[in-house]
């Protein structure tokens, strides 16, 4: 085949990765496809075409694809838990062991005071943890 479909090939098969949700297949195909294109400027035989785009493809996914895909989801995984520590601002009054609202990053959470000391609308409280879609706060 032509260099320059191998290459269309590899080029389309990573596009198809960043339009589907991630399993990390599309996006090592295509990287095997460009380097058949690579071969076919070489040469012309199909075979040895073939075989390097297989032999490519199903090397970048044995090596590459868990790895990269345990960074992702570990990434994924920590981003709630970094909350922890960071100071919110209370949106009502929150008495302690009472559930109210307050404000981090932007956003109204569902918060439950863990101190002993009632929270003032608009007063700073840190995050102790997460417990769901709940931030856990005491008085900073």
């Amino acid at each position: 085949m032509e260099w320059w479909i191998w290459l269309s090939a590899g080029l389309l098969l990573m596009l198809a990765e960043l339009l589907t949700p991630g399993g990390f297949y599309f996006l090592f195909f295509g990287i095997g496809a460009c380097a058949a294109a690579i071969a076919a400027l070489l040469t012309d035989n199909a075979i040895v075409q073939a075989i390097v785009f297989a032999s490519v493809s199903i090397v970048a996914v044995a090596v590459f694809r868990k790895p990269l895909l345990e960074k992702l989801q570990k990434s994924k995984a920590s981003s709630v838990d970094q909350i922890a520590g960071e100071v919110a601002i209370a949106s009502s009054d929150i008495a302690p062991g009472e559930i109210g609202s307050a404000e981090l990053r932007g956003t109204t959470w569902k918060a439950r005071n863990a101190g002993g000391v009632t929270l003032k609308s608009g007063a700073r409280c840190a995050v102790e943890k997460v417990d769901g879609l709940m931030l856990i706060v005491r008085s900073e």
